[in-house]
């Protein structure tokens, strides 16, 4: 990266969720700590997330996580961590401000991020969550997070945010471009996958109380809740790509992955769909994962292993995952958009 400073005040903060330091179990164990006490991810009350935490997944899932990252994990390091540090290093060449990397959890933090933004003589920071669907548990908790690190350093930014880019054009069009090579292979069905969030935190984002989930087409329908709606972002992601790429409705479906715990999550759920569809003559499948802008643990060990796995033990024959947008051209350009823009903050500090 490089360090250049701010001639204008002007810089940008890139932020995803994070990666453990390592794929050892105290690094997992301490970056699943950090993601798990966020009372937006985990939203019990603080005595209940602690119990569940220190009694049944901090016991427990460390080890099985971390045998998961090391294998993906790279010479590198984290592939999330080295795919965003290109992606930034990308966007600074382009642009004239800085652009800066952070996560959410783990390092490089937020924190680290803002320190970084004021050494280099930024005091008007554009956030971009690197998150296409708005989701308590994702983007809010990055303003969030943002918002209080920039207070707590005594001269806060001047800070805007990019809420979410579910249905930008560009976006769409840089999905397309990634798997329309993919679909030449004429799949018999291509699966969205979108990463899960449990089902109150659908409901808890209803304004109204009483329309999301309510009705098979919720979704799609002009309402006030649909607007910071994380389920309706991902299905207006998946008939704007389907038709960008011309698929027929009956050659594609939509379900959610990486479920935790035992509350009742978005449903259908990715693991159940992959079983069922070689029964329904749904033999060579292509899977997409919109809600991931970078390959990572959810992707590359979830989906094109396990997920694999589960597909071919059930009868399928062919199994293909399109990768995320990473490194793309197409990407890149629609980032330096966004870069470009300056929007104002979604929602307001409780």
């Amino acid at each position: 990266m490089t360090s250049k400073e701010s001639a204008s005040g002007r810089g940008v903060l890139l932020v995803n969720l994070g990666s453990p330091a390592s794929t050892s179990v105290p690094d997992v164990r301490a970056y699943l700590r950090e993601f798990l006490s966020d009372p937006l991810v985990l939203d019990a009350p603080a005595p209940i997330r602690a119990m569940v935490l220190r009694l049944f997944i901090l016991p427990f899932r460390p080890k099985r996580s971390a045998a998961a990252y090391s294998t993906i994990w790279t010479e590198e390091g984290s592939p999330l961590i080295v795919t965003g540090r290109r992606v930034a290093e990308e966007m600074d060449r382009r642009l004239e401000e800085p652009v800066i990397l952070a996560m959410r959890y783990g390092e490089p933090s937020i924190r680290r991020g803002l320190e970084e933004a004021r050494e280099r003589g930024v005091t008007d920071l554009h956030v971009i969550p690197l998150y296409p669907h708005f989701a308590m548990s994702s983007t809010e908790t990055v303003i969030r997070k943002v918002q209080t690190e920039s207070e707590a350093m005594g001269r806060p930014f001047r800070l805007t945010f990019r809420s979410e880019f579910h249905s930008d054009p560009r976006y769409i069009d840089a999905l397309r471009q990634v798997a329309a090579p993919y679909l030449a292979t004429e799949p018999d069905h291509l699966l969205f996958s979108y990463h899960g969030v449990p089902v109150r935190h659908i409901e808890k984002r209803d304004p109204t109380g009483c329309f999301c989930l309510r009705s098979p087409d919720c979704c799609l329908t002009d309402h006030p809740a649909t607007g910071l709606c994380y389920r309706a972002h991902c299905m207006r992601t998946t008939e704007a790509l389907a038709a960008a790429l011309g698929l027929p409705r009956d050659r594609y479906s939509v379900s959610f992955q990486s479920r935790l715990g035992r509350d009742p999550w978005l449903s259908p759920a990715t693991d159940e769909v992959l079983q069922e569809l070689p029964s329904r003559g749904r033999k060579r499948v292509l899977v997409i994962c919109p809600s991931f802008v970078a390959d990572c643990l959810e992707t590359l060990e979830e989906i094109a292993v396990e997920g694999r796995e589960t597909f071919i033990e059930a009868g399928g024959t062919d199994f293909t995952m399109v990768p995320c947008l990473n490194e793309h051209p197409a990407w890149l350009d629609c980032l330096e958009e966004f870069a470009r823009e300056r929007e104002p903050q979604p929602i307001e500090r409780e």
